[in-house]
């Protein structure tokens, strides 16, 4: 187990677990990314303050949690607003959930993939190099991202499936990565469906590299590291680390936000998709780390 440091230049406010990027950044664009029978669907993109449509950027999206039934596409506002001051295109995209569109977490998967999709297509509108887009989210929407690199088929009707929907690394935080199990949350689902919607189930050696981050105290835990065992046999690069004594949901708040965002950074920085060491400090000591698991 090793503890992770946290680094560098810019401000952590971690009274209210805000990041700042201390960049000045270009606005936020909101596209449509998909029409579906429910009402278009968002999509926030995060442009660098030195940004130009010419550019080739590697790219991120992220999913919010809210387990497939509620949720909110601000959640992961901070996480994209640093990560466009490292000089990626960082979005946030809404997705259908339960509660405002009577789906079951089937659709939540379709629109995940059908969002990398429309990235990939408007590579060249949104200066993103199509080849580097990361794929990144908590809880259900960490779900749901694993399902775009994981788990086949469930693609859009309509779409140009010619364009792949499979991002090329994947940022968790407290990802479900077993649907096998759940109850509350799936009790809509059949058991071959929930099956089908495991990316647990899916790992080969195709499984591109990821982070995923947990509390100790969090049940969906056993998920990481089955997903980790599973990816070592096939020689995939899955990092794995745990925060003490934490529940599910812990990196929404101070000081986790700040040292996960850290990690992930050091994880996008090792792929080439950031440059230097993470320009996060917080403004006074912590006790708290996070821990690699070996």
């Amino acid at each position: 187990m090793k503890p992770v440091a946290v680094l560098a230049s810019f401000v952590v406010l971690l009274s209210a677990g805000v990041i700042c990027t201390g960049a000045e950044q270009a606005a936020v664009r909101t596209h449509t990314y998909k029409s579906t029978p429910q009402g278009d669907l968002k999509i926030l993109v995060h442009l660098p303050s030195d940004w130009k449509a010419s550019d080739r950027r590697p790219a991120i999206v992220f999913f919010f949690g809210g387990g497939w039934t509620g949720g909110s596409v601000r959640q992961f506002e901070d996480q994209a607003s640093y990560l466009a001051g490292r000089g990626m295109v960082a979005a946030r995209a809404d997705y259908r959930v339960k509660s405002r569109h009577g789906v079951t977490p089937v659709a939540c998967v379709e629109d995940a993939k059908s969002a990398v999709r429309w990235l990939r297509a408007h590579a060249d509108d949104l200066g993103i190099d199509p080849k580097r887009i990361a794929a990144g989210g908590g809880s259900a929407g960490g779900h749901i991202a694993a399902c775009t690199a994981l788990v086949p088929g469930h693609e859009a009707e309509g779409e140009d499936t010619a364009i792949s929907s499979r991002p090329s690394a994947l940022v968790l935080f407290n990802p479900v990565l077993d649907m096998r199990q759940l109850d509350k949350y799936a009790k809509d689902l059949d058991a071959e469906t929930r099956a089908a919607i495991s990316p647990i189930r899916y790992v080969t050696k195709e499984t591109p590299p990821a982070i995923l981050f947990y509390g100790t105290k969090d049940r969906f835990l056993a998920d990481g590291r089955a997903m980790r065992a599973e990816a070592k046999q096939h020689g995939n690069r899955v990092e794995l680390y745990t925060a003490e004594g934490q529940p599910h949901g812990f990196f929404n708040r101070p000081p986790w936000k700040p040292l996960t965002v850290t990690e992930a950074d050091r994880f996008l920085a090792s792929l080439g998709y950031v440059a230097g060491e993470p320009t996060i400090t917080p403004p006074e000591e912590t006790a708290q780390t996070l821990r690699k698991v070996d």
